[in-house]
């Protein structure tokens, strides 16, 4: 049965909750090296080398492209419904974030001009996992945030199948909805090198976002600098607050969502209610038995599955605070008044009637979210993420001489001289 911990036990919780894998191994680390350096040296060459070597797929420069037939046929594959799902939840993440747009500003006074300019990122790369782990909800909420940026181009990439073909064809339906403009049939770190310094298949990218393996993460840290990325994901999380107006048939089962991501996702309940967390550990069990995915399920609870028994919802808050989750379900009969209280989560479902899969694929926020106790300091994929921003400042000559000595004084009090005369010099100083 899963552990119920006490909220005094620190220690406990400590090891419990904030001792999970942050997707470091060196020796992943200097293979991903190694690969990164080999692709950006011998371009298209290493890159199908790889891709024959990791994926058992023969490809070239006429081949590694997905063409329009494959395409139809995995529209052909798909069942209408799902097709008009995905339409609509399409339609539901491109309205949110419409609403997240930044614009160019600019203020006047007298001869001052201040302002900031926003523009899109040319051209971005999505990583889409390929296999089990292959999840076409995952390619509108990487692409559709940088479509309403106004990103020139989007650029795909997943890994194939020994056949040569894309492994999983729905996340090509879901790329299309979305509106990627090429995709490419590479994965792993060999693919994210590609995208980061360009070959002779594939062009180089400002940005590369999307989830993946280990390899994939360690590439994108490699690459960063050279490219842009979003975030460095690790195994997914949630923690559930409870109190006693929630019904422990949903919170296992929102509990239960999340463990069968991974062996390493974690799935937190803290609760001030001491019946509610047996009436939780025992439902937990029931409803595992029943689970396809079962040994995954099992493994990640029996490392990660955690039952906190708080006195109040204000140490359940602390809770919540000091893990920073991926995903916060707030399943408490106030979920208004406590969210007041939360400082650090990726993204806050409130009530008993806003799992966590309905943000997931659905409701319209963007589900690629901060883990690993990142949302401390990072946010969810927002369109943001796919612009960059210019410092506007315009003096004439009147309002710079009226601020020419405070400049000259700031840049010499620094050693700076050629900065001193730089404002000098247009005053005879």
């Amino acid at each position: 049965m899963i552990p119920i911990l006490n909220y005094a036990d620190r220690q406990a919780l400590q090891e419990r909750l904030l001792s999970r894998s942050q997707l470091t191994d060196e020796t992943v680390t200097q293979r991903v090296k190694d690969i990164v350096r080999d692709v950006r040296a011998r371009g298209d060459a290493a890159l199908f080398e790889y891709t024959e070597r990791f994926d058992g797929a023969k490809l070239d420069a006429a081949s590694v492209q997905v063409t329009p037939e494959e395409i139809r046929a995995a529209y052909d594959a798909a069942e209408k419904p799902w097709i008009d799902a995905m339409r609509e939840a399409a339609a539901r993440i491109t309205a949110f974030h419409e609403k997240q747009k930044q614009r160019t500003w600019i203020d006047f006074d007298g001869g001052i001009a201040l302002g900031q300019m926003v523009r899109p990122l040319e051209r971005v790369g999505v990583y889409v996992p390929g296999g089990t782990a292959a999840y076409p909800s995952s390619v509108l909420m990487n692409v559709l945030p940088a479509r309403v940026a106004g990103v020139r181009e989007i650029v795909m990439v997943t890994p194939p199948g020994a056949d040569g073909r894309v492994s999983y064809p729905l996340t090509l339906v879901a790329a299309d909805i979305a509106g990627v403009d090429r995709i490419y049939k590479v994965g792993g770190a060999q693919a994210v090198a590609a995208l980061a310094f360009g070959t002779q298949s594939l062009p180089r990218v400002d940005k590369i976002v999307g989830p993946g393996n280990i390899y994939v993460a360690n590439a994108k840290r490699e690459v960063y600098g050279h490219c842009g990325i979003d975030m460095v994901a690790g195994p997914s999380e949630v923690l559930v607050i409870a109190d006693g107006s929630a019904n422990p048939v949903y919170v296992a089962a929102d509990m239960l969502s999340q463990a069968e991501h991974d062996p390493l996702a974690a799935a937190i309940v803290v609760t001030d209610s001491q019946e509610l967390a047996q009436r939780v550990a025992a439902e937990i069990d029931r409803q595992a038995a029943l689970l396809p995915r079962r040994e995954i399920v099992d493994r990640s609870l029996s490392r990660y599955g955690t039952i906190v028994a708080c006195e109040n919802l204000e140490q359940a808050a602390q809770v919540a605070n000091l893990v920073a989750p991926e995903h916060l379900e707030l399943s408490v009969a106030q979920p208004f008044e406590l969210l007041g209280r939360i400082q650090n989560a990726g993204a806050i479902f409130l009530g008993h009637y806003a799992p966590e899969p309905l943000g997931d694929y659905f409701a319209g926020p963007n589900h690629v979210l901060p883990t690993s106790g990142t949302a401390r300091f990072f946010s969810p994929l927002n369109v943001e993420d796919f612009t960059k921003k210019s410092s506007l400042i315009y003096y004439d000559r009147a309002s710079l001489e009226a601020v020419s000595d405070d400049v000259i004084r700031l840049a010499r009090a620094e050693g700076l001289d050629a900065h001193a005369n730089a404002v000098a010099v247009r005053f005879g100083k």
